[in-house]
């Protein structure tokens, strides 16, 4: 009998009116994936992209997952793991997600609820994919699915960079494997008494190991099947905050607490909370200490083949180390409405408007406008298959 392969997958196209600086990904501080002049300038934008999914299942007890993007910029391997399961017992290895987002519940670590991701949810689509093992065992009482896991990864040295550096963001943006991302232009990344020694062309969150240490994650989720479900866990990548081959091993500790409730008639709240720390390089030398925060509450229903949702976010930073480099501190919020219409199973459409606000000490301290603040229009059209 032959080995079941299942392809899935989907080709996506976007027209986005923004009205915000220059995109993050254009080497600015605008916190999207797109951007416009200014703060107060608006352009329009087009974006296109293939996600595609690769299952063999040889055996019942054995599952081989590969999932890449292909886009004009930053195409390649987002994960690739072998799942091997015995009983309540599943070992996972190889690179993958964390299954802790309650928003990020679609094929493909896809949302069935925005188009745009919570900050929370983007920063960890950006900069946080263990690549290790994880041991999960999950187990069936009378009313309820227990699940607890642990695991432990390497290549994840430099979760923190974005986040210290650049700040939160918000678009639906996924990293793949070996790829580079712009760091904005920061006093202190030019300053030979500073970071000068961070790689000119960004950061990139994931690739070979740096600092030959191994990071632990652990969870624990409660859920009653098609009710509501608890989770919390906790991620801790051990970095040792000294720089190897002009990159730094941050320090970072995450954690996040999340629910979710599903009504009868098509409604969905949910919601995460993720703090934590984040640090890299020593006194007296320039250093980045600094504690962090990020929320959002959303709310889905369906109706028919129409389905709208709401989503609001809360965010911040707290510089810890006042050191002579740029003030790390920041606090914004975001509220975003999002529209989908499922012409077939395969062709989907869909509208957004989010919004976002926030200021930006390292930018005015950097000679740039402090003000972040940016909103888009996006209309979607998404084909599955």
């Amino acid at each position: 009998m032959l080995a079941a392969i299942i392809f899935t997958g989907f080709v996506t196209a976007r027209g986005v009116y923004v009205r915000s600086q220059p995109s993050w990904l254009d080497g600015g501080f605008g916190r999207f994936d797109v951007g416009a002049g200014s703060a107060t300038d608006a352009a329009t934008k087009h974006q296109e992209e293939l996600q595609l999914g690769i299952d063999w299942t040889p055996t019942d007890w054995l599952n081989v997952h590969a999932h890449g993007a292909g886009r004009r910029k930053g195409s390649g391997l987002i994960e690739a793991y072998v799942d091997v399961r015995k009983s309540d017992f599943r070992l996972r290895a190889g690179q993958f997600f964390l299954p802790t987002s309650r928003e990020n519940t679609d094929k493909l670590w896809s949302s069935p609820y925005t188009i745009s991701f919570s900050v929370l949810n983007t920063w960890i689509g950006e900069e946080f994919r263990p690549l290790g093992a994880e041991l999960q065992w999950q187990h069936l009482t009378t009313n309820a699915v227990v699940t607890v896991a642990g695991g432990a990864f390497r290549g994840n040295d430099t979760m923190g960079a974005l986040l210290g550096w650049r700040g939160w963001s918000m678009g639906n943006r996924l990293t793949t494997y070996g790829e580079v991302l712009p760091l904005p232009p920061l006093f202190s990344l030019r300053d030979p008494n500073g970071f000068d020694d961070q790689r000119k062309d960004g950061t990139k969150p994931f690739g070979p190991d740096l600092d030959g240490r191994a990071g632990f994650s652990g969870r624990i989720r409660v859920s009653l099947p098609e009710r509501a479900t608890i989770q919390l866990a906790h991620i801790d990548n051990r970095g040792d905050r000294d720089e190897y081959r002009g990159e730094y091993a941050w320090q970072t500790q995450l954690n996040l607490l999340s629910g979710q409730l599903d009504g009868q008639r098509g409604t969905t709240l949910a919601a995460e909370y993720g703090w934590g720390k984040t640090g890299m390089g020593f006194a007296p030398q320039a250093f980045v200490d600094l504690t962090y925060y990020a929320a959002y509450a959303l709310v889905s229903q369906t109706f028919g083949r129409h389905r709208v949702s709401a989503r609001f976010d809360v965010f911040g930073t707290t510089d810890r180390d006042h050191s002579f480099a740029e003030n790390n501190t920041e606090s914004g919020r975001g509220w975003t409405l999002a529209w989908f219409y499922n012409l077939r199973p395969s062709l989907r459409f869909g509208a957004e408007f989010a919004n976002i606000a926030a200021q930006r000490i390292a930018a005015a301290q950097s000679g740039f406008d402090p003000n972040t603040d940016g909103r888009t229009l996006t209309m979607e059209v998404r084909y599955r298959f």
